[in-house]
Parts: structure tokens; C-alpha cells; sequence
């Protein structure tokens, strides 16, 4: 439309709007209402550059990662060995119950008896962060359902009874832990303790990834993270649990292996070993705000696979 016509258009409407509002009272809101309807069927020049200016970064967004909450983060192709895209990967940061899945490399590679009984004990309370836990003092269970709650649950009191029941005890435990992290090249990383309870438990999204690839080599590791539900009696009776992962619970996630993990220190973290869009991925999400945060951030990763050029 030339400018003349388009002139004349608005001219005639303009017009046809002040005929039909004079037989009215006058009233404050005419200018605004004129100006909405100018608004909507004549989008102006300023509008038409914003559309595409917005086109422009949907495009860029495409190309340069999902917008993701968590301060790091990480997506590795299993296959290629590819990052496909990262985010402060080397940022040292707390991992919190992440901890645990190196905690369970530990107990496995001991061959350590895992129908043998270990009783919950006073030494399994959490003097770190005072937090608690329904197994009760004098639960007693097998290695293996400890270790089943451990990482399907993150069920602290079973992770430090695998620990202090290793041979050698839980400095044993501790430096077969920090000696394994050396092993599997993870050298930004250091445990503590095998909860994560203690925020000097670090490491990073690379080496995490590389935590991943070693633990999914254990088939008790992965059928017992992606479990969703146990039930153990504890002098307080039956106590049943679930997941401690969103995408688990909800069942629309092919997840190989999984573990979250959350301590005031080290915010809402997850790592998961998925198939997403036919690709087998690694995802590692560190220091996101909140649980409702670090899954939105992994449904904005799958949103993003669909959609990213190949």
C-alpha cells in the first residue's frame, strides 16, 4: 500500500470514527480507544522491525543453547562425545547428593556382600544441616536395600551407613572416594563425606559428565536411580518412598541413569543420562533456584533438541 492510500485509509477511518462517536458524550477514553484500534489494524513500521528483530533472536537462541536457570550446566552427545552445549561446565560448585553415585561406585567395587544386615545407628544422624529421616534409629536392612534408597531416594542415613560399614571405615570410604574422582580424571573434584551433606563435596559439570559415564556402567546403579518405589519397615512401621526425580516420577523421560541433589550451598542440581530426540545425552544442571527450576530447565533442553538445527 502506497503512503497516499494508506493516508487516505486512515483519514476515512478517522472519520468514520468521530461520526459515530459525536452523537455520544465525550468521554476521556475516546483517544484511547481510537488508539487501540489504529493498534491492531495498522501495525506501524516500529512493529514490523521488532517481529523481525524477535525472529532474529529466536534464531540466535536456536544456535546458541537453551535459556537454562541453572548457574552450570552442561549437554554431552554419548555417542560423538560432543558437547552440545555448556555453560560455566568449569565452574567449581557443590554437588551435594550427586555425591552419592560416586558413593555407590564405592560399595560396588568393594564386592562387598549386599544381602549382608546393617542396622541404622545414632552415628547416622545428620549433625551437618540437622536435617532428618524416616528411617529410624535401629532400622535394620540388607547393603543392597541401602543402597537402592540411597539412590533412588537420597536417602541420607543409608548412604552414611554404607560408609561407615565399608572396611576400614569411613576414612577408608572417604579416601576411596577422592582416590576414584583421580582415576576417572575428575581432578576439580574432592569429597568429604558420601551424602553431600557437607558443601565441600565439589566438582564440576565436566566432571560430573565424566562421573555419569562411569556410574551408568553399573547396572545396579542404574536400575536402582531410575527406581520409583521402595518400602522398608523401620520401628515406626512401614515407610514407602519414591523417586527424588521429577522426570522419573512423571514416566515421559527414556532415563538410562539419574541423581539430584540439594544443600542451601549448592542449589537444585541433576544429573541425567537420557535419550532425548533419539540421542543419547548427558545432562548435568548445577545451582538451579529451585526443584520446579531445575526440571523446567531439563524440559527446556528437550524443547531445544527438538528444535535446534542437525
Amino acid at each position: 500500500m502506497s503512503m497516499m492510500k494508506f493516508s487516505r485509509k486512515i483519514a476515512a477511518v478517522c472519520t468514520g470514527f468521530a461520526l459515530s462517536m459525536a452523537a455520544a458524550p465525550a468521554v476521556a477514553d475516546d483517544l484511547d480507544v481510537l488508539g487501540q484500534f489504529l493498534e491492531q489494524n495498522f501495525p506501524t513500521q516500529q512493529d514490523a522491525l521488532e517481529n523481525f528483530a524477535n525472529s532474529r533472536l529466536e534464531a540466535q537462541a536456536l544456535v546458541a543453547g537453551p535459556l537454562l536457570s541453572s548457574q552450570s550446566a552442561l549437554i554431552l552427545n554419548n555417542k560423538t562425545g560432543e558437547v552440545l552445549y555448556q555453560k560455566n561446565a568449569n565452574s567449581v560448585r557443590p554437588i551435594a547428593s550427586i555425591s552419592k553415585l560416586m558413593s555407590a561406585m564405592v560399595v560396588l567395587d568393594a564386592k562387598l556382600d549386599m544381602d549382608e544386615m546393617i542396622t541404622i545407628t545414632p552415628a547416622e544422624i545428620d549433625r551437618l544441616k540437622g536435617t532428618g529421616s524416616r528411617l529410624a534409629i535401629g532400622t535394620t536392612m540388607t547393603r543392597g536395600e541401602m543402597l537402592h534408597l540411597s539412590l533412588m531416594s537420597s536417602e541420607n542415613r543409608a548412604t552414611h551407613a554404607l560408609g561407615r560399614t565399608y572396611p576400614g571405615g569411613m576414612e577408608a570410604f572417604v579416601a576411596a572416594m577422592n582416590r576414584k574422582a583421580q582415576n576417572l580424571g575428575m581432578f576439580s573434584s574432592r569429597f568429604y563425606e558420601p551424602t553431600g551433606l557437607d558443601f565441600r563435596n565439589v566438582s564440576t559439570a565436566h566432571d560430573l559428565s565424566r562421573l555419569v559415564a562411569a556410574a551408568s556402567k553399573y547396572p545396579l546403579i542404574r536400575s536402582n536411580s531410575t527406581s520409583n518405589y521402595g518400602s522398608v519397615f523401620t520401628p515406626r512401621g512401614r515407610q514407602n518412598y519414591r523417586n527424588s526425580n521429577a522426570l522419573v516420577r512423571e514416566g515421559s523421560w527414556n532415563i538410562e541413569l539419574q541423581k539430584t541433589g540439594y544443600i542451601r550451598e549448592s542449589g537444585r542440581s541433576m544429573v541425567v543420562k537420557a535419550n532425548v530426540q533419539n540421542q543419547p545425552i548427558t545432562i548435568v544442571l548445577l545451582n538451579s533456584p529451585s526443584s520446579a527450576t531445575r526440571v523446567n530447565d531439563a524440559r527446556r533442553i528437550e524443547t531445544w533438541m527438538v528444535q535446534r538445527p542437525s
